[in-house]
């Protein structure tokens, strides 16, 4: 495996992989890496012939300075994981490579509407952050494909936007979120858990899959199954910020005439010391 700190070096390798006609996927990540981040990596090597994984803790898109200070970096060992399941690169920029000229004169990338809502509006330049940090490492890697993980889905569907609208030449891969046995999304967060929090951490999935079957059998009354749900979440001691029924390819509202397999739950609730997300597509459940 190669690693890479600098944009000449990373430009470099890949140059000659172009030059030998290799399709490249990528994983940007921000470190911490679990089963989750290596089934994308998993995902990638299966429609390309060479991986990039990057790894950068990206601070625009921290809304708060303690959450950007406590999040867990464990470099080394990352970079075990990467060695062992085979990817080709690992790109490790510094802050001075992403930001040249620092975060606050920045140019950023801000895509409407659809950043607007649910973490969006809870976490105020969230996802100029991300839609920023991802637009340079697509001009920096250059890869013919990315993969995002479905966990975070506004996330991905910020990302697709953000690649159509810009004319960027990535083809935006979503794969399905990994779980714990009991449930729980994995996250680099879960390291905030207990291990009792942890498995209460599942009760998060099990409210989706409630609301799930009550939308399978026809209800439609969405407001009433957001607020039983989150009242169920309150009541298993989570602080939940939302809990929405929405349209899988916009995240608007969702309205009584949608089709059932164009909707998708969406859940942030705090759990102990960890904010937790997930979702769950009614297409893909049964």
């Amino acid at each position: 495996m190669i690693r890479v700190d600098s944009i000449e070096a990373l430009r470099e390798v890949r140059h000659q992989w172009r030059m030998e006609d290799q399709k490249v996927g990528f994983v940007p990540t921000m470190g911490n890496l679990h089963n989750g981040h290596l089934s994308l990596l998993d995902k990638a090597r299966e429609r390309a012939n060479k991986t990039i994984c990057s790894i950068y803790v990206n601070p625009l898109q921290f809304d708060r300075p303690d959450d950007l200070a406590n999040y867990p970096r464990t470099l080394e060992k990352d970079l075990a994981k990467l060695e062992e399941i085979g990817a080709d690169m690992v790109f490790c920029p510094t802050d001075e490579h992403i930001y040249p000229r620092g975060m606050e004169h920045a140019t950023t990338v801000d895509v409407p509407g659809i950043t607007n809502v649910l973490d969006g509006a809870h976490r105020p330049g969230h996802f100029i952050g991300v839609a920023t940090v991802v637009c340079k490492l697509f001009n920096m890697v250059q890869p013919e494909l990315a993969v995002f993980g479905e966990k975070d889905f506004q996330q991905l569907l910020v990302v697709k936007r953000m690649t159509a609208d810009l004319n960027l030449p990535v083809e935006i891969v979503g794969a399905p979120t990994a779980r714990e046995s009991h449930g729980l999304a994995m996250s680099s967060r879960n390291n905030n858990l207990s291990t009792e929090e942890r498995a209460h951490g599942a009760w998060i999935f099990k409210t989706l899959q409630a609301g799930a079957k009550q939308l399978l059998k026809g209800e439609r009354d969405f407001q009433s199954i957001e607020k039983t749900q989150i009242d169920t979440l309150k009541a298993q001691g989570f602080d939940p910020d939302y809990y929405s029924i929405r349209r899988n390819f916009d995240l608007e509202v969702a309205r009584e005439d949608d089709e059932t397999e164009d909707l998708i739950i969406l859940v942030a609730a705090q759990c102990g010391k960890a904010r937790l997300i997930d979702n769950l597509h009614l297409a893909s459940y049964s």
